[in-house]
């Protein structure tokens, strides 16, 4: 007789956790057929098939807790707790955005929760979370930082100097690498000499871990255990989360360094609707909930959309407003 899989969650935050990933697919999905429609204009780097990582992510650490993000940075966005109107206005460069249209797609920042900022630079997380994480010591707190990159960043000479600072200082920084196969269209294989990103841990004498970044029970599992060792004063580590885009790197990047095989492949292993499947075999939601979800999850989409659409630009005159100099 097969058994039921128990996960270890709560009713509640089963729901919790399937709809923050709803709520990053549908808005991605949604971001691109604005794309489509040159609503939205510029370059915009999609989360779609990553949702775990985030959601995961953000389920093992509190709400004054840091985190850097990165130009593919809008699931990180929704799962620190952003508010999908404000984030959806400044992706359209709208006034009622929440970096008040100034800041778009790539510069998305929500300090407010947390969210210490995406930006269009590589690797442009790594100093800004470790300074994070000296701040935290200076302060005698026991917040964390998460600093999320890609596999792409993780071969960034500040990559090196960071980590190696926030060991030495013991820093509560867990580096969070999202390894998605491809930096834009060229493959982690062809990128990294050394195949297993962990091993990257051994230079700083910092505890690593890989995991299944499409499973977001494990996901927090993992991060879990590492936000501990940094409360407790123990310093940094480097967690490999696999996962898979499944849009191109940008709108522009038609995918031809990919297999249609290998693009399956991935998303038989959707996180979305295997996380469902476990909910409904372990008992936590039935098929008409999770129905239910999705279909609140869509209408808060489309809310969010018309409130970003009929949105004011902001005015030439605010150009010069909220600069340090």
């Amino acid at each position: 007789m097969e058994t039921k899989e128990k996960l270890d969650i709560s009713k509640d935050e089963a729901k919790f956790l399937l709809k923050q990933m709803m709520q990053i697919r549908q808005f991605e999905d949604k971001i691109m057929d604005l794309l489509a429609q040159n609503i939205a204009e510029g370059g915009s780097h999609l989360y779609a098939g990553e949702e775990a990582i985030a959601v995961g992510a953000m389920a093992a650490i509190r709400p004054d807790d840091y985190i850097t993000s990165t130009h593919r940075g809008h699931g990180h966005c929704i799962a620190k707790g952003g508010k999908l109107p404000e984030l959806m206005a400044e992706i359209l460069g709208k006034k009622t955005g929440c970096c008040k249209g100034k800041g778009g797609s790539l510069h998305l920042a929500d300090v407010s929760t947390g969210n210490l900022g995406a930006n269009g630079v590589v690797g442009g997380g790594f100093g800004i979370a470790t300074g994070a994480g000296l701040s935290i010591k200076l302060r005698k707190t026991d917040q964390v930082v998460l600093c999320f990159f890609g596999d792409g960043a993780i071969n960034q000479g500040i990559f090196h100097e960071a980590v190696n600072m926030a060991a030495c200082w013991k820093l509560p920084v867990l580096y969070i690498c999202e390894n998605n196969l491809y930096g834009m269209s060229v493959s982690v294989k062809r990128a990294c000499a050394v195949q297993d990103l962990t091993k990257r841990a051994l230079a700083y004498d910092i505890p690593s871990e890989s995991v299944d970044g499409m499973d977001v029970i494990a996901v927090k599992k993992v991060v879990s255990k590492y936000v501990n060792y940094a409360r407790n004063g123990n310093g940094p580590s480097l967690i490999v989360c696999n996962a898979y885009r499944y849009y191109g790197h940008s709108r522009s990047d038609p995918r031809v360094y990919r297999t249609r095989e290998e693009e399956k492949f991935w998303k038989d292993r959707d996180p979305i609707l295997l996380f469902s499947k476990r909910c409904m075999e372990s008992g936590l939601l039935t098929e008409s909930e999770i129905k239910q979800l999705d279909a609140e999850v869509k209408e808060e989409i489309e809310s969010a959309t018309k409130f970003a659409i009929e949105s004011p630009y902001p005015a030439p005159e605010e150009l010069y407003e909220d600069l340090y100099a």
